[in-house]
C-alpha cells in the first residue's frame, strides 16, 4: 500500500515512522563514518564489522523508538536535530580527512592519543552545537525583544497615564525614566510649550532650567530636521548646548508644522548615538507628538467649556438682575408718578373745580386762580419731562448720543466736557452708552464732588468706545467690590456684546471705559 492510498490516520503514522527512520539512518551513517575513520587513524575497532553492527543497532533503535507515541510526536524535532548533528559530524570528518591528507601519512603511535582527544572534542562540539546555538539565539532574541519592549513601555506608559487623566508632568516623567533606562542615557529632558516658549516639563535626573525661547525660523527648522545633533544645535538652538555632554540628540515634538516640544537626551562621550537609536527617538517623538497634541486639544476644549459655562452662569445672573432691575424701575416710575405728576394733576383738578365755582360770583378771583393754575400746568409738564428723561430721553431718540450727553452734562453739578463724534447708531447701543455715562456722572458727583469730568465717545475698528474720566481722589480697585452701579453698566453693555471696566488709583482720579461692537447705523 502506497502513502497516497493509505487512510489519513495510517498515513500520519507512516510519515512519523519515516521521519524517525530517516533520523536513525542519519545517526547510523554518522556512527559508521566515525568508526571507519577511527579505525584508519588509531586502529580501533579491530574489525570493521563491529562498526557495521553498531551503526545497524543505531538505525534499528530509531525505528523502534518510533513505536512510542511520545517519541513519534517529536519526530519533526528529532529529524531536524539529527540533520544538524549529522552536518556537524560531516564537517568534522572532512576536517580530519584534510588533516590526514595534509600530513601524507597515518598518525603514528605517539600521535594517536592526541588524535583521539581531538576527535572526542570535535564530537562533543558537534553534539552540543545545536543546543548552544539555540540558547544563544534565544538570548539574543530576548535582548532584542527587551529593547523593543522598553520602547513600547515608554509609549504605553505615556498613553495610559494620559488616558487616565494623570497630570501631564507625571506621565512625561515616567516616559523619561523608561527611555533613560532602555537606551543607557545619562540625561533625558522633555520640553513642552507653545508660541515659541518652551519649558522643561521633566528632567531625569532633575536639573534646574529656565524657559527656552525658540524663534519661528528655528521652530520650523526643528520640525523639518527631525532628530538632530550638536552641529544642528549650534546653528539653531545654541542656548540648549550650555553645559551639555558631548553626545546629545534632540528630537522635535511637532504636529502639522507646529513645534510642541523637544526630547533632549545625553550620553557620555564614550559611546555615540547610532542610526538605530536615532530611529527609536524619531518614532518616540512622532507618537508622543500626537499624544501631546491631543492632550493640548483636550485642555483647550476643557478651558473653552469652562469659559462657556462661566459665561452661561454670568448670563443667567445678569438676566435675573435685569428682571429685578426692570421690576424696580417700574415701581420707581409708579412711585414718581404717584408722588409727583399725579399730585400735580390732582391739584389742577381741584383748582379747576374751584375756579369754575368762582366764575359767576368773583370773576377777578377766578382770573387770578387761572393764572396760578397755568403755573401749575407748567410745573406738571416739567415734572413729566424730567420723568421721561429718566425712562428714555426724547433728545436721545431725536438727536442722538452727543446732544443727549450734553443735556445730561448741563444738569450735572460738576464741570463736564463732552466730546462724542459717533454719528447715529442703533437705539439699543445709544441707550446703553447714554445710561452708562449717566451712571458714571452720578458716581463722580457722589464720590468726587468739585472735580472735573470729561466724557468721550468715538468709533474705532468696528466698535464704539466711551470713557468718563474725573480728576477726583480716586480709589484702590483691589480694596473695593463692584457696586450696583458697576453691575448695571456691565449688564447693559453685556446684553449687546459689550464690556466695561473701571480704572483708578488713589489720588489719580477714576475712569469708566467701555466698548460695544457696532451694528449698522439707523437713520435719524
Amino acid at each position: 500500500m502506497s502513502l497516497e492510498t493509505a487512510a489519513p490516520a495510517r498515513r500520519s503514522r507512516l510519515m512519523l515512522s519515516g521521519r524517525l527512520a530517516a533520523a536513525g539512518t542519519i545517526l547510523a551513517s554518522i556512527c559508521l563514518a566515525m568508526l571507519t575513520l577511527t579505525r584508519v587513524l588509531v586502529g580501533w575497532p579491530d574489525h570493521l564489522w563491529v562498526a557495521f553492527v553498531i551503526a545497524g543497532a543505531v538505525a534499528v533503535s530509531g525505528v523502534l523508538a518510533g513505536l512510542h507515541p511520545t517519541v513519534a510526536r517529536q519526530s519533526d524535532q528529532i529529524l531536524v536535530q539529527s540533520s544538524a548533528v549529522g552536518g556537524a559530524f560531516a564537517a568534522v570528518l572532512v576536517l580530519f580527512l584534510v588533516t590526514v591528507v595534509g600530513l601524507g601519512r597515518v598518525p603514528q603511535d605517539d600521535e594517536r592519543s592526541l588524535v583521539i582527544l581531538a576527535m572526542a572534542g570535535a564530537g562533543v562540539g558537534a553534539l552540543v552545537f545545536a543546543p548552544v546555538r539555540d540558547v544563544l539565539a534565544r538570548r539574543v532574541r530576548e535582548m532584542v525583544a527587551s529593547s523593543e519592549g522598553e520602547l513600547d513601555d515608554v509609549l504605553t506608559v505615556f498613553s495610559r497615564r494620559i488616558a487616565r487623566d494623570v497630570p501631564l508632568e507625571e506621565a512625561l516623567l515616567q516616559s523619561a525614566e523608561t527611555l533613560r533606562r532602555s537606551m543607557a542615557l545619562s540625561t533625558v529632558e522633555i520640553w513642552v510649550g507653545t508660541g515659541g516658549r518652551l519649558t522643561c516639563a521633566t528632567s531625569v535626573p532633575e536639573r534646574d532650567s529656565t524657559a527656552l525661547l525658540v524663534e519661528d525660523s528655528a521652530a520650523a527648522a526643528a520640525v523639518r530636521a527631525g532628530v538632530a545633533g550638536p552641529a544642528w544645535l549650534r546653528v539653531w538652538l545654541p542656548d540648549l548646548l550650555d553645559g551639555r555632554a558631548a553626545q546629545i540628540r534632540v528630537a522635535p515634538l511637532g504636529f502639522a508644522g507646529d513645534l510642541l516640544g523637544l526630547i533632549v537626551v545625553e550620553r557620555g562621550a564614550v559611546q555615540d548615538f547610532d542610526a538605530a537609536e536615532d530611529e527609536v527617538l524619531a518614532e518616540l517623538a512622532r507618537r508622543m507628538s500626537l499624544t501631546l497634541h491631543n492632550t493640548q486639544l483636550d485642555h483647550a476644549l476643557q478651558d473653552t467649556l469652562e469659559e462657556v459655562l462661566r459665561q452661561a452662569r454670568e448670563l443667567e445672573a445678569s438676566r435675573r438682575r435685569l428682571v429685578s432691575a426692570s421690576d424696580e424701575e417700574r415701581r420707581r416710575i409708579e412711585r414718581d408718578l404717584h408722588d409727583g405728576a399725579q399730585q400735580h394733576l390732582v391739584a389742577l383738578s381741584v383748582g379747576l373745580n374751584l375756579t369754575a365755582g368762582m366764575l359767576d360770583d368773583d370773576p377777578g378771583a377766578a382770573a387770578e386762580m387761572l393764572a396760578a393754575l397755568q403755573s401749575s400746568v407748567r410745573d406738571t409738564i416739567e415734572e413729566l419731562r424730567s420723568l421721561a428723561h429718566g425712562i428714555y430721553p426724547p433728545l436721545l431718540r431725536d438727536g442722538g448720543l452727543e446732544p443727549a450727553l450734553r443735556a445730561a452734562a448741563g444738569r450735572c453739578p460738576l464741570d463736564v466736557v463732552v466730546e462724542a463724534a459717533t454719528g447715529r447708531q442703533s437705539a439699543e447701543i445709544e441707550a446703553a452708552i447714554y445710561f452708562c455715562c449717566l451712571e458714571a456722572l452720578q458716581n463722580a458727583a457722589k464720590h468726587a464732588p468739585g472735580s472735573s469730568v470729561a466724557i468721550r465717545a468715538w468709533t474705532e475698528e468696528g466698535g464704539l468706545l466711551f470713557e468718563v474720566a474725573d480728576d477726583g481722589p480716586g480709589f484702590d480697585p483691589a480694596s473695593v467690590t463692584h457696586n450696583a452701579g458697576y453691575t448695571n453698566m456691565a449688564d447693559r453693555l453685556g446684553a449687546i456684546g459689550g464690556r466695561v471696566e473701571w480704572r483708578s488709583v488713589p489720588g489719580g482720579g477714576t475712569t469708566v471705559a467701555g466698548t460695544v461692537p457696532l451694528s449698522p447705523p439707523t437713520s435719524a
